[in-house]
């Protein structure tokens, strides 16, 4: 798939098929999401994989904003390392582009997926920690829930020329 026609045709895919994504797949979405951009290449980034069924729905019991996870056959946190980057927003700005290099990743691999917010809210933060054992300088800054979609999203123009600023507000 031509990177251009990945971004505008990416949609959020809360709906998935009860089918196992191979191994080979997980490694591709894995590999794209760390090869985003970061502040001084410090690449602060670490992925919890989870597969196992009661892994996945302690998501949703940590987050009830997250119940698309219920549905998804795998999901990805994503968390950052404060050893490696001591600046707050610039790890989570270092994860959020792993993220969306993951999430293109899954669009192109003919899957679907969301992301999932964890940060900057405290509970599902602590949640995640305390169920995972995420040691306290890791942070988890987003979850994607992922799969084959069972469902289909229509491509919108989201382009809008009055939100363009030609050299000054």
């Amino acid at each position: 798939m031509e990177t251009l026609k990945s971004i505008l045709t990416r949609r959020s895919i809360r709906s998935y098929k009860h089918e196992k994504i191979p191994q080979e797949k997980i490694d591709k979405i894995l590999e794209a999401a760390m090869y985003a951009p970061s502040a001084m290449n410090y690449q602060p980034w670490h992925f919890i994989v989870l597969s196992e069924r009661k892994d996945i729905d302690q998501i949703f019991i940590i987050n009830p904003h997250a119940e698309m996870v219920k549905l998804a056959p795998l999901a990805i946190i994503i968390c950052g390392d404060l050893k490696i980057e001591m600046n707050i927003d610039y790890l989570v700005q270092d994860c959020s582009a792993a993220t969306q290099n993951a999430l293109l990743a899954i669009h192109d691999l003919g899957l679907g997926g969301v992301w999932v917010s964890s940060y900057p809210n405290k509970e599902t933060i602590d949640g995640l920690r305390n169920y995972y054992g995420i040691p306290k300088n890791i942070v988890p800054v987003s979850i994607i829930a992922l799969g084959y979609p069972a469902e289909e999203k229509s491509t919108e123009n989201r382009f809008n020329k009055d939100k363009i600023h030609l050299n000054k507000w």
